[in-house]
C-alpha cells in the first residue's frame, strides 16, 4: 500500500527539476514513507524529460503538447495510488518538509491546503510587488464570485485523501492556473472538510505566470466555473461516499 503520492506538474524545468526531485526523494526515504512520485511533463520543449531519466522509481507522464498545469495535476492525481495525494509545484517554493504539517491535519479533514496568507505562514522570499498585487486582486474576485472562506487558493502545495482527490479531480474542467479554485469550489459544493494551514514559502523568480495573459485566463476561468455549475456540468458525475475519503 502506497502511503503518499506526490504529483508534480512541470513545463520546461530542466534547470531545477533534478534538484527538486533529489530533495523530495531524500526526504521521503529518510521519513520511511512508502511513496511514489508522479511527474507530469506538460509538453516541455527543453531537456526536462532527459533530466527525469536520471531518477529511478519515478512515474513520468508526458503530455504531447502544453495543455496546462490544471490538466497535468488532474492527470497525475488520476494515476496516483496513494492513501494520501500531495501536489507540489516543480520549483518547490514550499519545502517538501512542510508536508508534515499537512499530514497532521489530514487526520481530521479531507483536504489540507498550504497557505501563504495565514498568520502561521513564513515568507522567506517575497514576490515582486506586482505579483503580490495580482494575487490580492484575484483573491478578491474569487471570494466575490466563486468561493469564500480561503485566504490563499493558489499556493501550490495541497494534500488530499486519495479517494477524495480522485472524485473531485474527475469533475475538474479548468486546465490552467485557476484549477485550484475549481477544485476547492467542488470540494465545498460536495461537503468535504477543508483546512487551510500556514506554510513556509519562498518566491521563485523563474515563475511562468504572465501579468497579462495569465491574469486574463484566470479571470475567464472564474466565469467558466460559475457557468459550468449553472448548467449542471458538475452534477453529471456525483461523488460517492462523500466526506469519508475512501
Amino acid at each position: 500500500m502506497i502511503y503518499l503520492s506526490v504529483v508534480i506538474p512541470c513545463f520546461n524545468e530542466e534547470n531545477r527539476i533534478s534538484q527538486t526531485l533529489s530533495k523530495i526523494t531524500d526526504y521521503l526515504k529518510n521519513r520511511g514513507f512508502n511513496y511514489e512520485i508522479i511527474v507530469v511533463d506538460d509538453g516541455s520543449t527543453d531537456k526536462t524529460i532527459s533530466c527525469l531519466r536520471d531518477f529511478e522509481n519515478i512515474v513520468v507522464l508526458k503530455n504531447e503538447k502544453n495543455i496546462g498545469k490544471g490538466y497535468s495535476v488532474r492527470r497525475g492525481v488520476m494515476e496516483a495510488k496513494g492513501e494520501y495525494i500531495l501536489f507540489s509545484d516543480a520549483d518547490l517554493s514550499t519545502p517538501i518538509e512542510e508536508v508534515e504539517r499537512l499530514l497532521e491535519e489530514i487526520k481530521e479533514n479531507d483536504i489540507v491546503i498550504g497557505s501563504r496568507a495565514s498568520l502561521e505562514s513564513k515568507i522567506l522570499i517575497r514576490q515582486p510587488w506586482w505579483r503580490e498585487r495580482m494575487g490580492k486582486i484575484f483573491n478578491i474576485f474569487v471570494r466575490l464570485f466563486v468561493i469564500k472562506g480561503f485566504k490563499d487558493t493558489q499556493c501550490g502545495f495541497k494534500l488530499f485523501k486519495g479517494g477524495v482527490a480522485k472524485r473531485i479531480f474527475e469533475l475538474g474542467r479548468i486546465n490552467r492556473f485557476a484549477f485550484d479554485v475549481e477544485i476547492l469550489f467542488l470540494a465545498k459544493k460536495f461537503g468535504y472538510k477543508i483546512k487551510e494551514v500556514g506554510v513556509c514559502w519562498r518566491n521563485s523568480f523563474a515563475s511562468k505566470v504572465s501579468p497579462i495573459t495569465s491574469s486574463l485566463n484566470m479571470a475567464f476561468s472564474l466565469f467558466l466555473i460559475r457557468l459550468n455549475d449553472l448548467i449542471g456540468l458538475y452534477e453529471k458525475i456525483i461523488p460517492k461516499q462523500m466526506g469519508n475519503g475512501k
